[in-house]
């Protein structure tokens, strides 16, 4: 079974660091949650992202993080111990996908900013060559997304734990705003309409005194 969250996180220097902010009696025992597959609350988060963030570690020890995006729901789920998803071209630096050569660990932040929610995720990282598994293709590939798919990464969960809420400021998306605004947009057509036509209705009450 693969470990819980906090059993991966918490090392022994993690424990003294914990111990001498007299925090380490609050990551014991019944503290500690069980992980070992996702269920619908942690699907239905995961689909309806647009983008998270990754860390991964080099054969040098350095950490890094990287965003990924891409349009909502493309980190997809294929079972609910794994996720995959189509890793698009960027800036072609290949931080990640060269540091997963070495070490096949990464830790995913997934984060729900309008609701002031967040997921982290350890995962063990698979890449594959994009005709390597014609369903999993299938599955990731967005074709009316307008970016090149370089390779599917396949990620197999180990762990996840959701954060608390406490300093995530609220934020929007363009789309989200838009909808927002929407039935505000209309609702003033209609007040505009109904202004018109009463002034149009008083113009002609006075103009048959």
């Amino acid at each position: 079974m693969p470990y819980r969250f906090l059993e991966v996180a918490i090392t022994p220097n993690v424990r003294q660091a914990q111990a001498e902010m007299g925090a380490d009696q609050i990551w014991l025992g019944e503290h500690h949650c069980a992980s070992d597959s996702f269920t619908e609350s942690e699907l239905a988060f995961i689909a309806a992202r647009d983008s998270f963030y990754i860390a991964s570690v080099s054969e040098t020890d350095w950490p890094y993080v990287q965003h990924r995006g891409g349009p909502q729901g493309f980190l997809k789920a294929v079972d609910n111990k794994t996720l995959a998803f189509a890793d698009y071209r960027g800036n072609r630096q290949y931080i990640s996908t060269g540091n997963f050569v070495a070490n096949d660990r990464a830790c995913l932040f997934l984060v729900d900013y309008p609701r002031r929610a967040r997921l982290k995720i350890y995962m063990h990282v698979e890449k594959l060559a994009l005709d390597a598994d014609p369903a999993l293709t299938d599955l990731v590939f967005d074709a009316g997304y307008r970016a090149k798919a370089e390779r599917i990464l396949r990620l197999h969960l180990e762990a996840f734990d959701w954060n608390c809420a406490q300093h995530i400021t609220p934020r929007y998306t363009e789309g989200e705003v838009e909808k927002a605004v929407t039935p505000l947009r209309e609702r003033l057509g209609q007040l505009e309409s109904e202004n018109t036509e009463l002034r149009a209705r008083l113009a002609a009450a006075l103009g048959e005194k």
